[in-house]
């Protein structure tokens, strides 16, 4: 924190001097004020001591009391006029100094996010991060303005004003002041007493922030089952808990602000029986000197207000500064090394071996997988749910590390490449197809922005996405919805399709990315994909036989172990998994010569 600070140190100390600059403007307008007094004072009581003008300046004898009273009034007004000047321009500076911050630190969270690993995804819900994305980094920036720029600003006001009172009467300034160490431990104290309340009201804010977000992206669900009541009542329920938490934090708060406020009266006391009892013994002056001790006093008085909201915004701070600098000092598990080994550009020849791979909690999904996959080769990828094929894949773009083992690439270790090049020479299509709100040519080229129309319209028809693009409103400029809400599901494969091979990726990953097109879609897109894949090495993985029976060779995965592999009509022969589910999906009665149709070869 105190690092984010220094790194905004120059904008900090302008908005520091402005403030001073208005503290001292305001104490030299005071202290005309008290001249005047004094002035007068005299004026009616030629015993009493004159005032002493400032840089030695009196006004001459032939001026009437009217006149010097008056350009007394002028300077004031003068002074105040500046001090308005210099207060707007603390302002200003104020919030520019907080846009600052929140826009860099915003784009800092938000550029780790994007360098960061999946498995740190795995262990953060998305609503928790956004929530540290938006409303904890405010907390944070308020840390440079309203915690280490504002105390600042209020130790070197009060050492002003004590400067001045001191100069004024010692003894009396020792006096008004006796209570202060009880206001900095009563500030210490509350500050420590209301930590645990807001590291609670964030983690339930992050609560109600999930029910949303949940709620929003399931609302098909919620409705399909007719519970929008209970949901709503959920919801409710868990902001009524936020409220309740804040109103305990706040309830301390407007408790201890009164007392400190009630501390600050004493002093006004001890001014006034004390102050009073030496302007009567002519010690101190009644204008300089209490009236301008009085007005100080209640500045000073604003200004432990100002700790009391301090150490409220402290907590505030430290615990957004918890939960932000959580993201932006988690180390990324996964980076290229520092003198990353290039790829060449032949077709990828891909390596598994003896690799392992466990998620959090030490959970195995895969088991000493050895597997060599050629150049070119089409690879099916079958197996039960949970059985690590999509693990299996995450593996060779280095979206998740092997635990044991080592995945290579045309002989390169994939960790000793560097990641962008890496994950450029593969196309992926994820089982959950993911769009962003934005054009279909802009989601098309999202692995390359800079494709021309051609390149696009090109693999639209790879993906057979070509004919209902073309019908769309605006065609490829149609605004897709977000998450692609106004496409099928066929649809929005299509189009990640799409986007994986307009890239012309030596290696292509389509995780199950048939599974959600209809039986016409599917042979069209399998039709296309006969001259895509022809010189790539491609994985399929899919438990459809129609996908499996096209491919070179097909691997059985049994909870993260290879436990069948060979040619899709081998397989049908042999007792396993592989010939079970071309029974559940074909019937008993399977008919095994159609079914081992070889693949379409089509010449390049």
């Amino acid at each position: 924190m105190l690092a984010l600070t220094y790194r905004f140190r120059w904008a900090s100390a302008g908005v520091i001097a402005l403030h001073l600059a208005v503290v001292a403007l305001g104490l030299f307008g005071l202290g005309l004020c008290g001249l005047a007094i004094d002035y007068l004072r005299h004026q009616l009581d030629p015993a009493s001591t004159p005032p002493p003008w400032p840089w030695g300046w009196t006004p001459p004898a032939d001026w009437p009391p009217l006149a010097v009273v008056a350009l007394a009034g002028v300077a004031v007004l003068a002074l105040a006029l500046c001090n308005t000047a210099a207060r707007y321009a603390s302002a200003l500076a104020s919030a520019n100094l907080s846009q600052k911050i929140l826009v860099e630190l915003r784009a800092e969270v938000y550029d780790k996010l994007q360098r960061l690993s999946f498995p740190f995804f795995d262990e953060n819900q998305s609503s928790s991060l956004i929530n540290r994305a938006a409303g904890d980094v405010q907390a944070v920036r308020s840390f440079v303005d309203g915690v280490a720029v504002k105390l600042i600003t209020v130790l070197l006001t009060l050492s002003v004003y004590v400067a001045y009172m001191l100069q004024v009467h010692v003894g009396l300034t020792l006096a008004c002041l006796a209570t202060t160490p009880l206001l900095w431990f009563g500030a210490a104290a509350f500050s420590r007493a209301v930590q645990p309340g807001y590291r609670r009201a964030s983690e339930l804010v992050d609560h109600a922030i999930t029910l949303l977000v949940e709620n929003v992206h399931g609302v098909h669900v919620v409705k399909g089952f007719g519970r929008q009541r209970e949901q709503t009542e959920r919801f409710a329920k868990a902001v009524q808990e936020v409220r309740q938490e804040r109103e305990r934090i706040f309830w301390r708060v407007s408790t201890f602000q009164p007392a400190m406020g009630a501390l600050t009266q004493v002093n006004m006391l001890v001014l006034i029986g004390y102050g009073g009892y030496l302007v009567i013994h002519g010690e101190i002056p009644l204008g300089a000197g209490l009236f301008v001790m009085a007005n100080l006093l209640h500045e000073f008085a604003a200004q432990v207000g100002n700790i009391t909201g301090i150490a409220n915004t402290i907590q505030t701070s430290l615990i957004g500064a918890e939960r932000v600098f959580q993201i932006v000092d988690t180390p990324a598990a996964i980076a290229s090394p520092a003198n990353p080994v290039p790829l060449s550009a032949s077709p990828g020849r891909i390596e598994l071996d003896g690799v392992s791979l466990a998620y959090r909690g030490g959970r195995k999904v895969l088991r000493d997988v050895s597997l060599t996959i050629e150049p070119g080769e089409c690879l099916g990828v079958t197996g039960e749910t949970g059985a690590g094929k999509s693990s299996l894949l995450a593996l060779i773009p280095r979206l998740y590390d092997a635990t044991a083992g080592a995945v290579r690439i045309n002989g390169v270790d994939v960790r000793d490449c560097d990641l962008d090049e890496l994950r450029r020479n593969i196309g992926i299509v994820f089982q959950d197809t993911f769009l962003f709100s934005n054009t279909v040519a802009a989601n098309i080229a999202f692995g390359d922005p800079g494709a021309t129309r051609e390149q696009i319209v090109r693999a639209a028809r790879l993906a057979s996405a070509d004919g209902f693009i073309r019908e769309m409103p605006q065609g490829y400029e149609t605004i897709i919805g977000e998450h692609g809400a106004n496409l099928s599901g066929g649809q929005r494969q299509r189009l990640a399709l799409a986007r994986a091979l307009l890239l012309d990726p030596p290696i292509l990953m389509l995780d199950d990315a048939l599974a959600a097109v209809d039986a016409q879609t599917e042979h069209d897109i399998q039709e296309a994909l006969e001259s895509a894949m022809q010189g790539r090495t491609t994985l399929i993985v899919s438990n459809r036989l129609s996908a499996l029976r096209r491919t070179d060779r097909v691997i059985v995965l049994q909870k993260g172990r290879i436990v069948q592999q060979g040619r899709h009509e081998d397989l049908l022969h042999e007792p396993g998994y592989y010939r079970r589910l071309a029974e559940l999906q074909y019937g008993d009665a399977i008919e095994l010569p159609r079914l081992a149709a070889p693949r379409v070869k089509v010449s390049a």
